[in-house]
């Protein structure tokens, strides 16, 4: 099974958009997965249902940082280098649906429809295997 085929298996799952791109990784961040399933699990509808940021994409990020932050609570080396590969992912996701905005990509007030959740967390794979490559 493809990262993406086992990330939409997830969301079938109940999981969220941000938890089925996260939880995807665990294995190769090395974090649990039900860790990672908690800690995502107020991103979903675009954070708590307001429809802001994508929760594909807020999982994304989140990988990011468990992928390059050095952990070093006294002194944290890699904020530079983790916002590199966040700016990155961001500006791909944004290139690839039209919008990071949930509202804008589910067309709530337009009715267009700019990126299907499924999409959403297809990209944000592919991007998180590009950009981080996991």
């Amino acid at each position: 099974m493809t990262k993406k085929e086992l990330a939409i298996a997830k969301r079938n799952q109940k999981y969220n958009c941000a938890q089925a791109v996260a939880c995807s990784f665990s294995e190769e961040i090395g974090v649990d997965e039900a860790v990672l399933f908690k800690a995502c699990e107020g991103f979903g509808s675009g954070m708590g249902c307001l429809e802001c940021t994508c929760g594909a994409l807020s999982g994304a990020v989140m990988l990011a940082g468990f992928r390059q932050s050095d952990g070093n609570l006294e002194d944290p080396s890699t904020k530079a280098k983790t916002y590199q590969y966040t700016k990155q992912m961001v500006q791909a996701f944004q290139s690839k649906a039209g919008s990071t905005s949930c509202k804008e990509l589910k067309g709530i007030e337009t009715g267009k429809v700019l990126h299907s959740c499924p999409d959403c967390i297809m990209d944000c794979v592919e991007i998180v295997q590009e950009v981080l490559g996991l």
